[in-house]
């Protein structure tokens, strides 16, 4: 018989992380995490990671084990999480992925295209230019190398206007010619579950769970890696706005209440995905 992986996502708040656990529990499974952020180690509070007691009770895979400054992609946990999912398979049967990062969740299950991997020096001589230059050079840059991505991108999110540029700079292709969006087969069952819930309940949980967060250490945490904001590591909601407080852009209650806000969008484009993600089976 061929194995199953549980694959638990859903928006951010929703308590995917308690009910991987709880069925990892009964079923005597380990987790692999599927969330972008909580693979590095020193943000715990910010990256909503799981508890020491609840680390300690259910073996997590693929958290907590990166250095802030090193570099991750999709195509990487792809790779890794197969691996390790391969051999919880072969000696339990089962294995449970649970996270939120929707990109991690479609490399898993459906398989990402073949990008190359940028190289150290490709991707700080662009970081520099981007510092130096800001997001309008990014945006014209990236209209340049490859005018159909640019056409389709999310041009607020510059982390994915820059990747871009990398891979056209490494591969000496567009990006859009790479990107083909071949589903690849999986050889075990793949048992998908979403959590869902109206989205006044989930936005209600994430209010008071940035509260709960802000009184567990937050502000310390951000305070604490205040001095390498520049990392992509550390460009995720929670931090940023509180680097904007530590830079003097807003006071500190804005800056809470913009983590609500910020986190409440997050929340509508893991929904939106999770739409699109149905429409597509």
């Amino acid at each position: 018989m061929k194995g199953k992986v549980i694959v638990i996502t859903g928006p951010t708040a929703s308590g995917k992380s308690a009910l991987a656990i709880e069925l990892a529990l009964q079923r005597g499974l380990e987790i692999i995490s599927a969330d972008s952020r909580q693979i590095y180690h020193g943000i715990p509070i910010s990256t909503a990671m799981p508890s020491e007691e609840e680390l300690r009770a259910v073996p997590h895979h693929l958290i907590d084990i990166l250095p802030l400054d090193a570099y991750y992609s999709a195509a990487m946990f792809e790779e890794q999480a197969l691996e390790i999912a391969r051999k919880q398979i072969d000696e339990r049967g089962e294995v449970i992925v649970c996270g939120g990062s929707m990109l991690y969740i479609d490399a898993f299950c459906r398989g990402i295209d073949d990008i190359p991997t940028v190289s150290d020096s490709i991707r700080r001589a662009t970081f520099e230019e981007y510092a130096e230059r800001g997001d309008e050079w990014a945006l014209k840059e990236l209209q340049r190398l490859d005018p159909e991505y640019f056409a389709i991108v999310d041009r607020k999110n510059m982390k994915r206007v820059i990747h871009a540029i990398e891979i056209v700079r490494q591969s000496g292709q567009t990006f859009t010619s790479l990107r083909k969006g071949t589903r690849k087969e999986r050889e075990f069952e793949i048992d998908f579950r979403y959590i869902d819930m109206p989205r006044e309940v989930l936005f209600d949980r994430i209010n008071r769970r940035v509260d709960k967060m802000v009184a567990e250490g937050l502000i310390e945490e951000a305070e604490r890696v205040w001095p390498l904001r520049h990392l992509n590591s550390l460009n995720t909601v929670g931090l940023k706005e509180l680097f904007a407080w530590k830079a003097g852009e807003m006071d500190l209650p804005t800056a809470i209440e913009r983590i609500k806000k910020n986190t409440r969008v997050y929340a509508k484009k893991q929904m939106t995905w999770h739409t699109r993600r149905k429409k597509q089976e």
